[in-house]
């Protein structure tokens, strides 16, 4: 039995030597597909894991200062958290190095399918790598070089005191001493490119001489062309995959995913009255919804898309059944619609979508990840959200309306021109409540809609009121103070929830 049980561990030590073989450094290319068979749980899983970090990449580059130490100890802490490697050629993390292997090629399947899709996806892993690159010391800087074959010569000390002058004069920031004591290489020029461009090297005989604290361009540069060449060339093999009935509904699903609450069960269901619609969303309604709002007050209609998008986010605040079919049909019937007609061809819809009729499906709200994603608006059309389908002049004279400040305006159209949709409805939610930090990454209508309540009210529960008539709000610095801290709390329950019911995130319809 010991001896037994001794070979045993003797075998299996061995074949976690030959798995850490397969992962030599925590950093990589990621230049060979995984090859091991994993169950779709774990699948699942790990996809999402790196979802979450590739938008916390996102959210810390517009928000702070890449490269800053608030920067690396927020992107470090969810790293820990996340579970994905931090410490680069640390000798236990093999289960870290795997996932971080095995997620990336899940979500390179995921967001290989559209020009957009690849371009954010190639954006958050490259701000990543250049992190984690940076993290190294000079001596695991120059291993991973060589790991990734990009063993650029060093210069010598003789040859360095030789182009002194030179050196110093071409690197922006350098003195003497600095040149003396940075490393350099000589890099082929066609690997420098971008810092030959930028005028931040000296050019010798066909190569740059660029210092070691510059060597991560050359490095994202590289990463950046074989990245961008895998996602192609992903994109033509997606036929045969998406032939593999298991994995088509979760990549279809995953690059439209939303990873937080799903506002499915609603506490406030029942408390809000529908005299206090109009005044909610002034207040405490994101834009797109406040936009769909006034358009059905407005034509008294909204198409099938307006209708499903609004409907659930009212649901999800609080509106009974009841309430939706009189808050509907009395809008509608202000238009071309009479009751009769509403009946028949509306009302099945509305109770459809609270899980009353057909299948039984009981709807969840839209994330802003479906709603920028998917169902793009047609003239005509009032649903999408208006800081990814908004005419770029349109937004702006609809931000004057609002009363958002010049200044304000600019960051949020500045937001809108980098791509980043959800962090310039993040800024224009700073602007409309007065806050400098929300303390949260903004991920879903009705989060925004709950986030503002419990800023307006102090984290006291929304209570039912048939009128709403004096009920503004004056913060006074106490009230502020509680507002804040309010919703710091909400943001670390949204950011630690568990993710349960996996299945709801990847078959949204």
């Amino acid at each position: 039995m010991e001896f037994s049980s001794g070979r045993a561990r003797l075998k299996q030590a061995r074949l976690a030597g030959d798995r850490r073989e397969l992962y030599p450094h925590s950093l990589q290319f990621y230049l060979e597909p995984p090859t091991e068979n994993i169950s779709l749980v774990e699948f699942e899983s790990f996809a999402i894991d790196r979802l979450k970090l590739l938008k916390v990449v996102e959210n810390l580059g517009v928000s702070y200062v890449k490269g800053s130490d608030s920067y690396k100890t927020k992107l470090e802490t969810e790293l820990r958290k996340l579970k994905f490697p931090y410490k680069a050629l640390a000798e236990d993390d093999y289960e870290a190095r795997r996932k971080d292997h095995i997620s990336h090629f899940i979500l390179r399947l995921a967001y290989c399918q559209s020009e957009d899709l690849r371009r954010w996806f190639l954006q958050q892993e490259m701000d990543l790598l250049r992190y984690r690159f940076n993290e190294l010391t000079a001596s695991l800087r120059q291993k991973f070089l060589e790991y990734v074959n990009l063993s650029f010569e060093a210069v010598s000390e003789d040859l360095k005191n030789e182009l002194l002058n030179e050196l110093c004069t071409s690197t922006p920031g350098f003195n003497m001493s600095k040149v003396k004591e940075q490393m350099y290489y000589k890099v082929g020029l066609a690997d420098a490119v971008d810092l030959f461009r930028a005028r931040r090297v000296f050019i010798k005989d066909g190569f740059a001489y660029v210092p070691l604290k510059e060597i991560d361009a050359i490095v994202l540069n590289n990463y950046r062309t074989k990245l961008s060449k895998a996602l192609a060339l992903t994109a033509r093999s997606l036929p045969s995959i998406q032939s593999d009935e298991r994995l088509q509904p979760l990549l279809t699903h995953l690059s439209h995913s939303y990873v937080g609450p799903d506002y499915s069960v609603q506490k406030n269901t029942g408390k809000i009255s529908l005299e206090q619609i109009d005044a909610l969303s002034v207040k405490s309604f994101p834009l797109c919804m406040r936009q769909l709002h006034k358009s059905l007050r407005d034509n008294h209609h909204l198409r099938h898309g307006g209708r499903m998008q609004y409907g659930l986010f009212l649901k999800g605040i609080g509106l009974t059944l009841e309430q939706a079919l009189e808050f509907w049909k009395k809008e509608f019937i202000r238009g071309k619609v009479d009751a009769d007609k509403f009946d028949k061809g509306y009302a099945y819809s509305i109770r459809h979508s609270y899980g009353k009729e057909g299948r039984r499906t009981d709807y969840t709200p839209y994330s802003c990840m479906k709603i920028i994603m998917s169902n793009p608006p047609s003239q005509g059309d009032y649903h999408g959200c208006p800081f990814r389908h908004s005419d770029p002049e349109l937004l702006k004279q609809k931000l004057q309306s609002y009363k958002v400040p010049p200044s304000g305006i600019t960051q949020i159209l500045e937001l809108v021109k980098g791509m980043h949709y959800q962090l310039a409805c993040q800024k224009y939610f700073e602007l409309t409540h007065d806050v400098d930090d929300i303390g949260f990454s903004l991920n879903h209508p009705n989060q925004y809609f709950t986030e503002s309540q419990k800023l307006l009210t102090g984290g006291r529960e929304l209570k039912k009121e048939l009128s709403t008539s004096g009920n503004s709000q004056q913060k006074s610095n106490s009230q502020e103070s509680m507002n804040l801290n309010s919703a710091s709390t909400a943001s670390n329950v949204t950011a630690d929830a568990e993710l349960e019911g996996l299945e709801s995130y990847f078959t949204e319809d």
